[in-house]
């Protein structure tokens, strides 16, 4: 299981119109993050990475510490989960394949 911990800037471009007064993260940047840390991580920098399932459990807030942990499976998929603190923000799943 490989695990990486990200931190989304306060001042991220998205953040500005998502939600003012009121900002998360948008769940498009968070997957940025899990599929470009899935990428540093992996043994394999070659394979092509596509999310399959992906559920927002709880929002992102701009200067959040998230930690995104990977499972990969034997079928291939790698489940992920990302967290801050002990929050679960988001999981799912990706198809990775070389």
């Amino acid at each position: 299981m490989n695990s990486v911990c990200v931190l989304i800037p306060a001042d991220h471009p998205s953040v500005a119109g998502h939600f003012p007064g009121n900002p998360i993260i948008p769940g498009a940047v968070l997957l940025s993050e899990v599929v470009a840390a899935w990428q540093e991580t992996s043994d394999n920098t070659q394979s092509v990475v596509t999310l399959r399932t992906a559920k927002f459990l709880s929002p992102t807030r701009p200067g959040d510490r998230v930690a995104i942990q990977f499972d990969e499976q034997a079928t291939g998929s790698v489940k992920f989960t990302c967290s801050v603190g002990a929050t679960v923000v988001a999981s799912g799943t990706l198809s990775v394949a070389p």
